[in-house]
């Protein structure tokens, strides 16, 4: 019942007696604009003019910003952990293809703090130990998996990550460890492990004695290897050991070893190293992971891979000098590769992997450390040193937390970092719904938006299908069918009303070639025809009945290589090669598909070997396209798109990475894919791609998601503009666009899903429309609807997570190009000319000064006004320049403007949306126009254009037109009664201070005073009565009874949110408080008005004291 509790008790800490749902601060931007930055008055030499920005520059479109819609009920794949020693509730979280986390109260809460750097795919992360505040980064995965990300170097923070510097190392790619000196936080030592997809780079160990101003690389062993770890002897950190890695991955293979990998020894700080052999498996090693055991210091652990039946976890008793192989098992090298010795157990070793293992005889036997009610696919151990029954487990899943040593785990269920390869929309009334397929967390469905004002929690996600998520659909005309497609080909038809999983991948005969299907295998709805889909694998398919049976029309669309007969790293690997081809998919399959939706049958097919088929016949025949102009050969064929506006164009993406190629390659061709010509322009060079999309109204608006971030173009690709309000640097797998309300929904490779809510503004942008001085852009039809809080995630504590919805109202989107400058912005621009000029500058007078302190800043006002051309509402907003948007509530004017802000009681806090304090009444349905002003030093100027827009109503309403009409009216009365009502009590507040201080004047008052004090004394006490029936007071009653206020507040706070008609007792109540209110309102006059100027007059004649407010005669 506490949160009921709340409710009514908060509405007695307000003027009104209520609260209402707050539309996201209707009379603020979203986000509200940055005011001009202002300096010091006197000029500075390091000041400099600030540039005008590019009219078509990233910056301009700040305003327009992504919103995360998590989700966080599963998390993503955790690398790293960084624990403070001094705090264990404090600790960062390097995720693998989502940045950096921090937290300081063990997860209740987390904080980004990589978001705005180079990378997002973290390899290390690791805290001075004299020194927690300085925190080092080392960017790029430290797996060879198929879908890791790459890094540019090595981060130093010293201020526990709020800034950071990039110290260099940017073409290392892959960085598995750090380690620093616990003598000296400024000997630090990088193990590089090098590009993953190519030779070269910075590969090695790297050490630095300065902090990272200067590198010395300590082990160079060739193009082809690196470095993956790096440990310290605690008890002498001079000793150090460190294993190389060779490694290389492409598209189609994996060889995940070699003759150069190798465990290395140094005895005098790093500087020489030795290799370790005794013991070890002789001929080709694979990835190798260290560990020195805290209790023991001689003892050192190691997992080595090796080819054949070498590999296993390895043990020295005598700091490296000979091994001996305790076990014989050992995870993937490729994507698992640590182990961790207990801190206090010398015997006790900690082995990640699919399920984590653990070993108290140092490793001969293994056990489960207990997965239950827990995400497998382990990465990340930290065992406390103080309490080892205390562990910190990272995952596919995300954090683990255990207090018994794995026997039970709380997840953190607030970490949105899940990795999306794909995102789907539906067309459900009246929010739509988000579907992606997720890396190892399922394929999931959750809503854009909701009507619950807290937002969207991870109840509302559903999982449409298991495994490695991909592909999803949605049947356009049933979005309760939802397609869904988990890897290498696992396509199931998911019914949301009843949760059946049908099986629909087509299954050839057996005697016919094994079907190839990419990881991520195509598959689209025909825009022809809702029961027809298109399935690729190293064929296409086609069924016309929802997939209960298929139909090959094609034959091998892929060039038919021969995977195994490829070089790599300069040769041609045999079978044996160490994890030779694991976690790969058969090579020469599709990778894309697209119908066009001007022709039914006209299909493209990208392939993984860098091949376009066309058929023009649904297949009857196939045109092959082998060669792109300034694409080299065999590129991936990312997406293929063909355009919904013209039946000739097509636009094709490929995407190189994997060769180590990060160069984005956007092609377009206007001939059914005869001919084709660049459109990637000026996209940076560093960033593949992965996504394409077209608007369905303008053919020249197209949007594309790289390795770090969104682009878009207005000009069909001669100028691509980065869009990255709200949006980390992360990368967009893929773009989905909703057509009804015009929303670009993004799914990231680490941060899970964003939604840029009505991107329709960049349909009027041009350079020569942003070449106005200002203007408003259409603003979409407004719902109304009703935001409920039925969740109590109020009361559910900080770690409950919840994602945000878009802002409740109309969203008026408009350009200032520039800014108004402030008196005192004027002037510092006036003296920055005048010393770039070498000329003095006049020193501002005190009057200037004044002026400029007393300045108010500049402000756009937007005056809303109803079918009728009257105004109903004005916003008023910091002037911000470029792209920005202002939230109308679709309110009317508050009833009133408390003289102090309504406070809420210690430690109570609101839902999303809710806000106390009056609001005005929801407005008709109807037309409504918006207008835009700007007010500069008190001078308001009315800025040319305007917007008309509609406000319309949630279709399932239950109110007749008469009805609403009536409950409008009814919302008028009220909140006009609301206002009267809170403005006697603020008179009748100010007049009892006011008579208060008249009661001492009259005691102090020179001349026979009794009546004088009679008359202060009636004064204070009818006073007070009025103030007793206006907002209620102490009464000898455990209930009291309602006060005016009270009555017609908690009518305001039923009403305000209804979409219902009136009850009889709302009107009742009214017709009451109405009753009530005009002769306690009509004596308040008399008493405020008359009689107690008349008062103060006799106090004056009588010499009494000066009071405030009085002016003397």
């Amino acid at each position: 019942m506490r949160p009921i509790f709340v409710f009514f008790c908060i509405a007695f800490f307000t003027v009104s007696g209520s609260y209402g749902q707050k539309p996201a601060t209707p009379a603020s931007p979203v986000p509200a604009p940055t005011s001009p930055v202002v300096s010091t008055p006197t000029p500075t030499p390091a000041i400099t003019p600030t540039p005008t920005p590019d009219p078509m520059g990233s910056s301009v479109f700040s305003g327009l910003r992504f919103r995360s819609i998590g989700p966080a009920v599963t998390s993503g794949r955790v690398i790293a952990f960084a624990v403070d020693p001094t705090d264990r509730t404090k600790y960062y979280v390097g995720v693998a293809s989502g940045g950096v986390w921090k937290t300081i109260n063990s997860g209740t809460t987390w904080t980004p703090v990589f978001d705005n750097e180079g990378a997002f795919s973290i390899g290390a992360v690791a805290l001075d130990p004299k020194n927690p505040s300085t925190v080092w980064v080392g960017t790029g995965e430290r797996n060879s998996q198929r879908s890791v990300g790459y890094g540019d170097g090595v981060y130093r923070s010293d201020d526990g990550g709020k800034s950071w510097r990039n110290m260099g190392l940017k073409t290392s790619e892959h960085i598995g460890r750090i380690a620093i000196d616990p003598r000296d936080g400024n000997v630090v030592f990088v193990a590089a492990q090098g590009p993953l997809w190519s030779a070269g780079g910075e590969r090695g160990l790297y050490k630095t004695t300065d902090g990272g101003k200067t590198w010395k690389a300590v082990i160079t062993i060739g193009e082809n290897t690196g470095v993956t770890d790096v440990v310290i002897d605690p008890s002498d950190p001079d000793t150090m050991y460190a294993a190389s890695w060779q490694r290389r991955r492409h598209f189609y293979t994996l060889i995940n070893g070699g003759p150069e990998s190798a465990i290395y020894k140094s005895t005098d700080g790093g500087n020489t190293w030795s290799k370790l052999r005794s013991g070890l498996p002789p001929g080709d090693l694979g990835r190798i992971g260290l560990s020195i055991s805290p209790a023991n210091t001689s003892v050192v652990y190691a997992t080595v891979e090796a080819a054949g039946t070498a590999s296993g976890i390895f043990r020295s008793n005598d700091r490296g000098a000979t091994w001996e192989r305790t076990s014989p098992s050992i995870a993937q090298g490729m994507y698992y590769g640590q182990i961790v010795a207990d801190p206090k157990n010398v015997d006790r070793v900690y082995i990640p992997n699919v399920v984590f293992q653990v070993s108290d005889d140092a490793g001969r036997t293994q056990r489960p450390l207990g997965e239950r009610l827990k995400h497998v696919d382990n990465h990340a151990i930290w065992v406390d040193p103080s309490n080892t029954d205390y562990l910190l487990v990272g995952c596919d899943g995300g954090v683990y937390e255990s207090f018994d040593r794995g026997a039970n785990w709380h997840f953190k269920s607030n970490l949105p970092v899940a990795q999306f390869y794909d995102v789907a929309v539906d067309t459900a009334t009246p929010f739509y719904n988000v579907y992606g397929g997720t890396q190892d967390n399922n394929s999931l469905g959750g809503p854009a938006k909701t009507r619950n004002s807290s937002g969207i929690m991870n109840s509302d996600w559903i999982a449409t299908n298991g495994g490695d998520g991909f592909k999803s659909q949605v049947d356009p005309l049933d979005p309760n069918t939802i397609y869904a497609e988990s890897q290498n080909g696992g396509l199931v038809r998911f019914d949301k009303r009843t949760g059946d999983r049908v099986g629909i991948a087509p299954v050839e005969g057996k005697d016919i070639e094994s079907q190839r299907y990419n990881w991520d295998a195509p598959f689209i709805i025909s825009p022809h025809s809702n029961t027809r889909l298109y399935f690729a694998g190293h064929k296409l398919y086609k069924t016309d009945n929802r997939g209960d049976d298929w139909k090959a029309i094609s034959g091998d669309l892929s060039r038919g290589l021969d995977r195994n007969a490829l070089p790599v790293m300069g040769k041609v690997w045999g079978p044996d090669a160490i994890a030779k081809n694991q976690s790969t998919a058969l090579y020469g399959n599709a990778s894309a598909v697209s119908e066009s939706p001007k022709k039914a049958g006209l299909i493209y097919v990208g392939t993984d070997d860098g091949l376009i088929q066309i058929t023009e016949n649904d297949g009857q025949s196939w045109r092959k396209v082998d060669k792109f102009a300034g694409v080299p050969d065999q590129s991936y064929v990312t997406r293929v798109l063909a355009s919904q506006h013209d039946v000739n164009t097509v636009y094709a993406l490929f995407n190189n990475h994997q060769n180590g190629d990060f160069k984005p390659y956007l092609m377009k061709s206007t001939d059914t894919g005869k001919t084709w010509t660049s459109i990637t322009g000026k996209l940076p060079e560093r960033g593949s791609l992965y996504a394409i999309a077209e608007d369905h109204v303008d053919s020249n608006l197209l949007f594309v998601g790289t390795e770090f971030g969104f682009f878009f173009t207005v000009d069909g690709g001669a100028k691509w503009i980065q869009l990255k309000g709200g949006l980390p640097t992360i990368a967009v797998r893929d773009i989905a666009i909703q057509k009804t309300e015009n929303d670009l929904v993004l799914a990231t490779f680490g941060r899970g899903l964003y939604v840029l809510d009505d991107y329709s503004a960049l349909r009027k942008v041009r350079k020569e429309s942003m070449d106005q001085s200002s203007m408003i852009f259409p603003v979409k039809d407004a719902l109304m609807y009703v935001r409920s809080n039925t969740s109590f995630a109020g009361s559910l504590g900080a770690s409950f997570y919840t994602a945000p919805n878009p802002p409740f109202g109309a969203v008026i989107p408009y350009y200032l190009k520039e800014a108004p400058k402030t008196l005192k912005a004027k002037r510092q621009e006036a003296e920055r000319e005048a010393e770039k000029k070498k000329q003095p500058f006049r020193y501002p007078s005190i009057e200037e000064l004044r002026a400029e302190s007393e300045e108010e800043p500049p402000a756009l006002i937007f005056t809303i006004t109803d079918s009728d051309g009257k105004i109903v509402r004005r916003l008023s907003t910091p002037a911000g320049q470029g792209v920005q948007r202002v939230v109308w509530d679709m309110r009317y004017t508050p009833p009133s403007i408390p003289a102090t802000p309504p406070q809420l009681p210690a430690g109570v806090t609101l839902p999303e949306g809710f806000t106390p304090g009056p609001q005005g009444p929801l407005v008709m349905p109807g037309k409504y126009t918006v207008t835009m002003a700007s007010r500069v030093n008190g001078v308001v100027t009315t800025l040319p254009g305007s917007q008309s827009f509609n406000v319309i109503v949630e279709g399932k309403e239950n109110m007749t037109p008469a009805e609403r009409t009536l409950l409008a009216e009814f919302q008028r009365k009220v909140s006009a009664l609301q206002r009267s009502v809170g403005g006697a009590v603020e008179v009748a507040s100010a007049a009892k201070t006011r008579i208060g201080l008249l009661k001492r004047a009259a005691n102090d008052a020179p001349v026979d005073n009794r009546k004088l004090i009679e008359q202060a004394e009636a004064f204070d006490n009818e006073i007070d009565s009025l103030i007793n029936k206006l907002r209620g007071g102490r009464e000898n009653s455990d209930i009291p009874p309602p006060s005016i206020s009270s009555r017609i507040g908690n009518i305001a706070g039923t009403i305000r949110l209804s979409t219902v008609k009136p009850t009889q007792t709302q009107l009742d109540q009214f017709e009451l408080s109405s009753a009530e209110f005009a002769p306690v309102l009509a004596r308040l006059r008399s008493l405020v008005e008359t009689e107690l100027p008349r008062f103060e007059k006799a106090l004056e004649d009588a010499g009494a004291p000066l009071t405030p407010g009085r002016l003397p005669q």
